[in-house]
Parts: C-alpha cells; structure tokens; sequence
C-alpha cells in the first residue's frame, strides 16, 4: 500500500476507515491541504485492516469512527477530532416551511436517506428516531457521506450530515435546512502510531483539529 515520495514531496498517507463522513474528512485534512509539495494518500477500508497497515507504518493516520482499541501488540493512540451534532438537510421540492416548523417529526413524513450500518452514527440516528418515536420511511443508504448529499440534492430524500464538514459540500447550494439534531453526534477519531504521531503533517492535522 505504501509509495515511494517522489523528490521534495511531503507525503502523508491516510486511512479514512468505512463508515466516517468523507466531507468531515476532508475538512479534517484542510490544514495541510495548501503545501505546495504534498503527496496526499488516501486509503478506505476496514478499521481492522487500516489498523493493521497503520502498526506496519505503511499507513502516517488513520480516521475512525472509534478509538484506537486497547491492543498493546499494536502501540497505537487515538485521539478524537471532533463530536459534531447532525443536522438534516434536504431539497426545497420537499423541504417546505411546515417541515421545518414541525421537525423533528415531520421526518416521518420524508423520505429519508440514511448511513449504511458501517457507520457508527447510523445506530446513534436509529437510536434517536426511536426515541422520538419516528418509523422512518428509508428509501437510500450509503457509505458514503458526500455521495447521499449528491442522492438528496437530486431529489432522492432528506439526509443527516455532520455540521463539522457541511461547508466543504458544494452540492447543499441546492438543498435546504430542515433541523438539528442536537443528541446526534458525529465522531471521527485520529489513530496514530508511535512513530507515526511524529510526522510533521499529522501534527498539522490534529493540531488544527477543532477538538
């Protein structure tokens, strides 16, 4: 998995693990985005496998949707980046003013669209929906944060989306605010070697994290 640098580039290899939103994601990486030598690698798969390519340093970081586990075979840290509460976002063809004025319950009401059960945030959204007694009407589901957004610009159904992350989304131009969410957090954690935490760019990238 592991490239040669090339020249003077600064490169930086990353694990973005299944189920994190990806827009969350590239907001993460944004500090170290303007070096003009950077080699940026992005690598997605299973937190297990990540993990293990991270330990191998065939990996500089790792984003999860959970901590590093406790394995000290491994000599891994984590660190988490952001607890984002959720908005929901959807188009204006369905998104009307009495939607807005009675969410959350108008949700039941909407096609939704939804995280696959990759994501850990998908059993947070089940969990809230039940307790406010929603049975959602799911008409998509999706690994992938950026491609629902596109699925819901188009007309698809209303979507949740981490509020750490919605400005990178160009496509929410086409789309309206429903409501928040504020029980609903997104989590992404770094996940860092030993070696791996001394990298110049992954300091860049934690540093600048929100906390």
């Amino acid at each position: 998995m592991r490239e040669a640098a090339s020249g003077t580039q600064a490169r930086l290899a990353v694990g973005l693990a299944d189920g994190i939103s990806k827009l969350a994601a590239h907001a993460l990486l944004a500090p170290v985005l303007g070096n003009p030598s950077l080699r940026l690698l992005c690598h997605e798969g299973e937190t297990d496998e990540l993990l293990g390519e991270l330990a191998l340093h065939r990996l500089d970081l790792v984003l999860a949707s959970h901590a590093a586990p406790h394995n000290q075979n491994l000599r891994l840290t984590s660190e988490r980046l952001i607890a984002s509460p959720v908005d929901w976002y959807g188009p204006a063809s369905i998104v009307r003013k009495s939607a807005i004025d009675q969410f959350p319950q108008s949700l039941a009401a909407l096609p939704m669209l939804l995280p696959t059960g990759h994501s850990s945030l998908r059993a947070r959204l089940d969990r809230w929906l039940e307790t406010q007694g929603i049975a959602p009407r799911i008409v998509g589901e999706f690994e992938d944060s950026a491609l629902m957004a596109v699925f819901g610009a188009r007309g698809l159904g209303v979507f949740p989306l981490a509020e750490f992350g919605a400005g990178d989304a160009p496509m929410l131009r086409g789309l309206r605010w429903l409501g928040r969410s504020p029980e609903v957090k997104e989590e992404v954690h770094a996940i860092v070697s030993r070696r791996g935490r001394h990298h110049p760019l992954t300091q860049q990238v934690l540093a600048g994290a929100p906390g």
